[in-house]
């Protein structure tokens, strides 16, 4: 099966694209577009994490569970908006913690986090693509079991990775990644509904001082 994705990418998952689950998963994405039925992001961009941060470039993993479901908004990142459009709360606490974290002030108060991604920031959902205005709607078709590869992929075969897991949902991929390689951050989600709890983490400096103790360029979170 024939998968548009960065080479280097494929070649580690080339496995799953052969797999009866993703076979069925892309039957189930066609069935959806012959259907007529809207689905974000546009299928150029359902890949655009693993298009804009290599794999051999990655040092950071971001999880989150489900693409933004309105209209503008998913662009195959997660957590990120493209520019132009109106910064997600989750995201606004996430540039609070930030500036508290690192001391330092935001300049840009854009929601795109490409910056991220091309310094080796992988931002990825668990679930690559979803229904228009209808939330969690591609659950449980196959992306999982796919992310879920991506994930332990990632941490079998790199090493000194930062895995930052918020919330529940993220935290419950944990058993995928090997801690004696990898560091392993957790926290609650930067939902506003956590109620604050995700303040005070200080994943980002931790992050960064891990990086550093390991030999490798921090990342430069103040876009």
């Amino acid at each position: 099966m024939d998968v548009k994705i960065r080479p280097e990418w494929k070649n580690y998952l080339k496995g799953e694209f052969e797999k009866e689950y993703f076979k069925n998963l892309v039957d189930f994405l066609h069935k959806e577009k012959e259907d007529g039925i809207i689905i974000y992001p546009p299928g150029s961009l359902i890949f655009n994490a693993f298009d804009l941060t290599p794999f051999n470039d990655v040092k950071v993993v971001i999880l989150g569970q489900d693409p933004y479901h309105n209209p503008g908004q998913a662009h195959g990142l997660s957590f990120s908006v493209p520019s132009g459009t109106a910064i997600p709360p989750s995201l606004k606490n996430i540039y609070k913690e930030i500036q508290e974290d690192l001391n330092i002030t935001l300049q840009n108060k854009d929601g795109n986090l490409v910056g991220w991604a091309k310094q080796g920031v992988f931002l990825l959902n668990a679930v690559l693509s979803v229904r228009a205005n209808s939330p969690a709607s591609h659950s449980n078709k196959g992306w999982e079991e796919f992310t879920n590869a991506v994930i332990n992929t990632l941490s079998n075969n790199k090493e000194h990775l930062v895995f930052m897991l918020w919330g529940n949902y993220a935290r419950g991929k944990k058993n995928l990644i090997d801690p004696s390689k990898h560091l392993i951050l957790e926290a609650a989600h930067p939902s506003p509904l956590a109620r604050g709890a995700f303040f005070g983490c200080k994943h980002f400096s931790k992050c960064n001082n891990y990086l550093v103790e390991k030999g490798i360029s921090p990342i430069k979170w103040e876009l």
